[in-house]
């Protein structure tokens, strides 16, 4: 009987969140935003339109200065996971940050007790190093368990940023994963299916820099998860109810 109402409840949940639905993407006449099934590549000119240039990432080359100390002017670079070491600082977390954020961290650990009034710069070196190419990030938003800007070094596809960003939570529609994309003064969006592309049923597509990512939210997985922590107090009365008999 108790297992009949818990299973009656539940499915009651579920089909209530896939009666509802949501409007498709771009469903707004004249929106601003094209669906397609397959994004198109970004061109060299939407390179040079991003922000890719505004973040550090791993082997990032940079040049730190602190005005008025020779000593604490010097070149660097980050190692695979975006980190430096910097005289009297120590370890740098540069991975996903400015040269501005970098600079500030720096100064604050310098102020009153290395340096009075410490004036830190960190601007990017150029380099032919193909590894050295800087602020290619991917933003990945929605029901992931660490949302955030992410490094690309070399080819990332979709199920690849996901896992940068830890991993979807429980609450996941990975029916439901919709790719933002910016080529030739156009957005576009594309909607893929993970858990297909995780069986092989699809190709994972690949991920470019400044693309944003975000996974689907499952109203009715939450709903079910509301029911499962209301049911068992529920059905206390009944499981007593039916000991005493």
């Amino acid at each position: 009987m108790n297992r009949f109402i818990v299973s009656s409840v539940a499915a009651a949940v579920l089909l209530s969140g896939c009666a509802k639905g949501r409007a498709p993407v771009a469903s707004v006449p004249n929106a601003p935003t094209t669906l397609l099934s397959d994004l198109p590549k970004p061109a060299g000119s939407d390179v040079m339109r991003s922000t890719r240039m505004a973040y550090v990432g791993p082997f990032s080359e940079l040049r730190v200065e602190v005005f008025g100390v020779p000593e604490l002017q010097r070149d660097v670079m980050a190692d695979g996971e975006g980190n430096f070491s910097f005289p009297l600082v120590g370890a740098v977390a540069a991975a996903g940050k400015t040269p501005t954020t970098i600079a500030d961290e720096i100064r604050d650990k310098l102020v009153g007790r290395y340096v009075r009034d410490p004036q830190v710069s960190v601007n990017f070196k150029s380099s032919d190093n193909p590894l050295a190419v800087q602020s290619m990030v991917v933003t990945v938003d929605g029901q992931v368990n660490k949302s955030g800007a992410y490094p690309v070094v070399g080819r990332v596809t979709l199920m690849r940023a996901v896992a940068l960003a830890g991993g979807v939570n429980e609450f996941a529609k990975l029916e439901d994963v919709v790719v933002f994309r910016d080529v030739d003064s156009t957005s576009y969006v594309g909607i893929y299916n993970l858990e297909a592309i995780r069986r092989g049923n699809y190709p994972d597509p690949e991920i470019f820099p400044n693309d944003v990512v975000v996974v689907g939210d499952s109203p009715a997985r939450r709903r079910f998860k509301d029911i499962l922590q209301v049911v068992p107090a529920f059905l206390s009365p009944i499981i007593l109810l039916a000991r005493e008999f």
